[in-house]
């Protein structure tokens, strides 16, 4: 993994809009996560609004002002409810 990318992970619903499961995304600093997922908004709109979503990264959940650094391992995925 390069330092000035991130490897993203895409899971259940969100890889079936995105069709895609894996992909590198460029970064070339820190950011929040919020940021980072208004980012992901604009390149995937049918993930809207993607504030609902839920990131890991490098497999820890994490709020969305926590920062994504580059060579980041970040996990998207839907919220999870159960009964």
């Amino acid at each position: 993994m390069s330092g000035t990318a991130i490897n993203v992970l895409y899971f259940a619903q969100v890889a079936e809009l995105t069709q895609v499961r894996q992909e590198s995304w460029p970064l070339q600093g820190p950011i929040s996560g919020a940021d980072w997922l208004a980012q992901l908004e604009q390149r995937y709109p049918q993930l809207a609004p993607t504030r609902r979503l839920k990131l890991a990264v490098n497999q820890f959940h994490v709020r969305p002002d926590s920062v994504i650094q580059p060579g980041d391992e970040v996990a998207v995925f839907e919220p999870v409810t159960g009964g």
